[in-house]
């Protein structure tokens, strides 16, 4: 039988305070829907992701993943659970590295909020670092970046019209919805005059490329939403957090992953910006341009136009972070962390300009 310790891995830890979940009322609504073992339900919480609220729970060898939104206020069609858990349930039997949705529950009464649960995947998720007993080596940067080019034209190649995934989403128009979009959620989250801005702003609506033929976007594809097989760190089993997925142009899915590939020469605020060096400036992984020009080759597809994707997705981390420091100079969140925000703002607005201007990766 498979050790609590085997099963419940590393990733997980206790529940935090102030994060549980009502695990008799959960217990009880499982086993009416689903058909679990006799032994008692354990919960524990995967410790990373500043999203969703995401906990391992298991009963006996059986095992899986509940996901619900962060507690306190959530703005209006942000943390959606059902459109999740419907584009995973459409996703799945096409791409089968979106983990197996098995049950959706609306009702608040449970745990508080809607929730969905799907199957646990086992392995290895990169974030801040390798696991100790690997031994790093160029090589190894090399094939985790094919592998991650190889599945995101993989995923672009699933017949969308066949998910049906189109009934949740807006193809038709999706850069211009996006682009004026993200604009006015910046607007509304203005707190200070950065250099910059204005011509930014002006730039991306003004040179708004021709949308490429739709597809399936994961539109937030990078390396710790995804998890490698534990005894082989080439082989992709499981792509996760399938929130912001969509049928749309598959370059803003590339510019999307290509802003979260940092390189070693990016300044110095946003590779320390989450405390911690981001896996990709190692030597041996692709750059942007490598990464790119892989894509290219394994899709097929034009992307002259790359450095306009880069540098939207750019804008578009920039206008997350203001958000979250308009919140934190509201004083709706007290986390000190979020005051310098401002200063990451400012070099992401810059760093997208000069993106911009470059013309190229």
């Amino acid at each position: 039988m498979t050790s609590r310790q085997e099963t419940l891995q590393q990733d997980t830890i206790p529940v935090r305070k102030g994060e549980e979940l009502n695990v008799a009322a959960l217990e009880e609504h499982l086993r009416e829907h689903l058909d679990l073992p006799e032994a008692p339900l354990e919960v524990e919480q995967f410790g990373e992701g500043h999203s969703n609220l995401t906990y391992a729970i298991r009963s006996g060898d059986w095992q899986a993943v509940v996901r619900r939104p962060p507690l306190g206020p959530v703005a209006p069609k942000a943390h959606d659970m059902q459109r999740e858990y419907t584009i995973l349930s459409r996703l799945h039997p096409f791409f089968s590295l979106a983990p197996r949705p098995y049950l959706y529950c609306g009702d608040t009464s449970i745990i508080g909020s809607p929730f969905f649960v799907m199957e646990r995947r086992n392995g290895i998720v990169l974030d801040r670092s390798f696991p100790s007993d690997v031994e790093y080596t160029p090589q190894l940067g090399r094939d985790i970046s094919e592998t991650m080019v190889s599945t995101l034209a993989r995923l672009h190649e699933v017949p969308y019209r066949e998910t049906n995934l189109r009934a949740i989403s807006q193809p038709d128009g999706f850069m211009r919805r996006q682009v004026h979009g993200w604009i006015e959620r910046y607007e509304r989250a203005k707190t200070d005059e950065i250099p910059g801005e204005e011509k930014l702003k002006k730039w991306l609506a003004d040179f708004l490329p021709n949308s490429q033929t739709p597809t399936v976007i994961h539109y937030d594809y990078k390396l710790n939403n995804i998890m490698f097989a534990g005894d082989n760190l080439t082989e992709i089993v499981g792509v996760f957090d399938w929130e912001m997925a969509t049928v749309g142009d598959p370059m803003a899915d590339v510019g999307a992953a290509l802003s979260y590939w940092f390189e070693p020469n990016d300044p110095s605020e946003l590779l320390h910006g989450l405390g911690h060096v981001p896996l990709t400036v190692r030597s041996g992984f692709m750059s942007r341009a490598e990464f790119l020009e892989a894509y290219a080759s394994k899709s097929g597809r034009d992307v002259s136009e790359a450095h306009y994707y880069l540098t939207f997705a750019y804008f578009k981390l920039a206008v997350i972070c203001q958000q979250i420091y308009y919140r934190w100079k509201k004083g709706q969140t007290s986390d000190e962390r979020f005051g310098r925000f401002n200063d990451t703002v400012q070099t992401l607005i810059a760093h997208a300009w000069q993106q911009a201007e470059r013309g190229k990766l």
